[in-house]
């Protein structure tokens, strides 16, 4: 009877032992270190290359992350995939038990490095600087046989924008430029080249309007505008130095003008009225006259003093005004007479000028 105890016990004992074991093995089992996670959505995808593999879409893809099974959007743009048809895709990989999260689609984008055509611009014109007689970049209109427009590459080009190949010939204008950019990884680069025409421009006074030979131009007479060089020439004439100038000819809206287009206003015009000045030491004397010849300040003209129709030569002073310098006699020598003791003085002329009348010195 005590022997049956005793194995009744040890059996019980046993099986305690048995069951605590398993429920040990059972808690091991399930601690986060030996759990394996569930492949779950990703709501929003940014790739870099071309294609879309199973790890861009899914957390968790463990073996089946490098496949690849969606071609990504083209470069810079983002596209949009039904979620029923990525699981579909993955069940055919044996990727299953994805966790969906409620998604209805995925956002794929597909990541870019874009250079704006005016950068691109910029760049050309900074390898073209000084090349071949060239000037300045900023001074270099760029004409491309094709739009440039704005460049797109994969993400990985991260380098800068280098120009390896560059030829211009000054005697077309033609050029042609190669860039390089390297990738990210040193593996490749890749080339942009860009060819068309490069035309050196300066600042020019160009007419607004046709001017008349003589015509004295007026500010809004001229604008300032870009022409190529070879047009204007070395003879350009600035804005500032054109405005209230005389056009030596007739010349015609939308022409870049040049110096020698140019003279200083005529003050006295030919058959114009006039006034004559005589000057002298003690004398400033004025009358009418007509000009006949033009001429600009310190011009020397010929006027007709319209009082005597004597014709008189003097220097234009002023607008309408012709200045007369009237020579004075130089004393002549001291009599002895005059300069004897007791002698009588010699007498004194004194003339007395007619504001009419006209200096007989003419």
């Amino acid at each position: 009877m005590i022997a049956r105890s005793l194995l009744l016990a040890a059996a019980l004992l046993a099986a305690s032992a048995c069951a605590a074991a398993a429920q040990t093995r059972l808690d091991d089992a399930t601690t986060p270190a030996d759990v394996i996670a569930a492949p779950a959505l990703r709501a929003n995808v940014q790739v870099t290359s071309d294609i879309v593999r199973i790890g861009d879409l899914i957390d968790n893809a463990g073996s089946a992350a490098q496949i690849a099974i969606y071609r990504a959007p083209d470069l810079g743009t983002t596209g949009s995939l039904p979620v029923a048809q990525v699981v579909n895709a993955l069940r055919a990989h044996q990727v299953i038990g994805v966790n969906t999260r409620d998604l209805k689609e995925i956002s794929v984008t597909r990541l870019a490095r874009s250079i704006e055509g005016k950068d691109i611009e910029a760049q050309v014109g900074r390898a073209l600087e000084r090349r071949n007689g060239l000037g300045d970049a900023a001074n270099l209109s760029l004409s491309f046989d094709r739009d440039p427009g704005d460049v797109r590459l994969d993400a990985g080009f991260t380098g800068g924008v280098q120009p390896t190949t560059v030829r211009y010939d000054n005697r077309n204008g033609r050029f042609d430029v190669t860039f390089e950019i390297a990738r990210d990884n040193g593996l490749g680069a890749t080339k942009l080249r860009f060819t068309g025409t490069a035309v050196e421009t300066v600042e020019a006074a160009v007419l607004a309007r046709g001017v008349e030979r003589n015509e004295i131009l007026k500010s809004s007479d001229v604008v300032v505008e870009r022409r190529p060089k070879a047009e204007v020439g070395t003879d350009a004439a600035a804005r500032d130095r054109a405005v209230g100038m005389q056009a030596r000819r007739q010349l015609r809206a939308g022409q870049a003008i040049k110096i020698a287009d140019l003279a200083k206003p005529d003050l006295v015009q030919r058959d114009q009225n006039v006034t004559l000045i005589y000057e002298a030491p003690g004398l400033y004397l004025t009358v009418r006259g007509k000009a006949l010849e033009g001429g600009t300040e310190g011009d020397v003209v010929s006027v007709m003093n319209l009082q005597s129709k004597r014709t008189v030569s003097g220097v234009v002073t002023g607008r309408g005004q012709v200045s007369i310098t009237v020579a004075t006699p130089r004393p002549g020598p001291v009599s002895d007479a005059s300069s004897s003791p007791g002698a009588a003085p010699a007498p004194v002329a004194v003339a007395t000028v007619n504001s009419t009348a006209a200096p007989k010195t003419e």
